[in-house]
């Protein structure tokens, strides 16, 4: 057998084509009406993406019936697995009360609730329909409050498909007043302050960067900027989309740093379309006319009763604390098992990240490789090498993939 050095990627491409015939032609049927054959770019990979079928526990089936275990997690939004079984009763129990309300209704109470005693930074908090747009609304409250227009945010975050910055700002972002600077580099973050002590209304930061590499903050790093945001007047926000799948109480918890503003959204409505931004009372005061809030918040579907209904299963019936900390301990000790291979047969690769979030480093081609030696023997995670894992993969799942890697890395 050919060493993975000897492999080309014309070699494993072909390979990889002539395995899935349907989704080859699935993906030109795609492309004649959605440009690139999707409508979520980071769901494509060379020579195409495999179509999903079925998904059932931990497994995703194709369209040519290869079965596959997934490691993405649906790049965290699928923390609770493919179909939770509380999630779904729930929902299906919505669907007949009528669910196209355009109304306030009792479920969001709940919903809010829930989330404001979970998450240590959040009095209060509203709904969006994602992550992107839940991390708009922080921004704009926050130059709202502040009168300013400056933005720090730090090179390789990802707060969204119109808030990126990898590796420079995207052509797609929002025209903010942008200062982006390395993240975890104390020094830039001072001058960026010392500069223009007076207009930076917000800084924007995942506590992990997720996109980026699942990179970790600097120790001291979030404190540093909660003391510099108190002492120039600045809004700190956290972006906790990803992150807050960390711990009970989100990274916030974990690393013992309180933003002014914190934004949720993936995993906590179960799968379905979710996003929320919330914090300081003060801060959300803005949005209540009784108390003279001169912001309005449109959205038809903020607070839509299956979503609203999700999070309220989520967290009453799936994630309790002992579930948070057992996911994420198993994916530490995945990343640490990860590391130990790699370096056991002088591979060129890196494991990143905290608990069940975990990234894999390495150069071109040899990423795209691995990737693709994954994939073929039933193992999905990102093309990126990201890997979130979902409560649906077990301790001898996690062994099995390991003694997968250890093969692969051996010959």
């Amino acid at each position: 057998m050919s060493s993975p050095q000897d492999i080309t990627l014309d070699e494993v491409y072909e390979r990889y084509r002539s395995k899935r015939p349907k989704s080859a032609a699935a993906d030109g049927e795609a492309r004649k009406v959605m440009p690139g054959g999707n409508t979520r770019s980071v769901l494509h990979f060379e020579p195409f993406p495999f179509r999903v079928a079925t998904a059932e526990g931990p497994h995703l089936v194709d369209v040519d019936g290869n079965q596959y275990v997934d490691l993405l997690g649906n790049y965290t939004a699928g923390l609770l697995g493919h179909s939770p079984t509380a999630v779904r009763q729930a929902v299906s129990a919505a669907l007949e009360t009528g669910f196209s309300l355009g109304a306030t209704h009792t479920v969001e109470i709940e919903a809010a609730r829930l989330l404001t005693e979970r998450f240590p930074s959040l009095e209060q908090v509203r709904f969006t329909n994602s992550g992107t747009e839940a991390n708009l609304m922080a921004l704009a409250l926050a130059k709202h409050h502040t009168g300013r227009e400056r933005i720090l945010a730090f090179r390789n975050g990802y707060h969204g498909g119109v808030l990126a910055f990898a590796p420079e700002s995207s052509p797609m972002n929002v025209p903010h007043d942008f200062v982006v600077i390395p993240f975890n580099d104390f020094e830039a973050t001072s001058d960026a302050f010392a500069t223009a002590p007076d207009e930076i209304a917000a800084v924007i930061v995942e506590p992990v960067q997720g996109g980026g590499g699942c990179i970790p903050a600097a120790p001291g790093f979030l404190a540093e900027l909660r003391q510099l945001c108190d002492q120039n007047g600045s809004i700190l926000i956290f972006d906790e989309v990803m992150t807050s799948r960390l711990a009970p109480g989100g990274a916030q918890e974990l690393m013992s740093v309180l933003p002014d503003l914190t934004t949720l959204g993936k995993y906590l409505a179960g799968g379905l379309t979710f996003g929320a931004f919330g914090g300081r009372a003060d801060l959300l005061s803005a949005f209540d006319p009784q108390l003279g809030g001169a912001l309005s918040q449109a959205g038809t579907f903020n607070n839509n009763i299956l979503s609203m209904t999700a999070v309220v299963a989520t967290l009453t019936q799936v994630l309790t604390p002992e579930v948070i900390r057992t996911v994420n301990e198993r994916g530490d000790r995945l990343r640490e098992s990860l590391n130990e291979i790699f370096e056991a047969n002088d591979c060129q690769f890196q494991a990143t990240g905290v608990g069940s979030m975990t990234a894999i480093h390495a150069e071109e081609p040899a990423l795209e490789l691995f990737f693709h030696a994954m994939l073929d023997k039933g193992w999905y995670i990102a093309r990126r090498g990201f890997i979130a894992l979902s409560l649906e993969i077990s301790d001898d799942l996690i062994d099995a993939f390991l003694s997968t890697v250890r093969t692969w890395a051996s010959r």
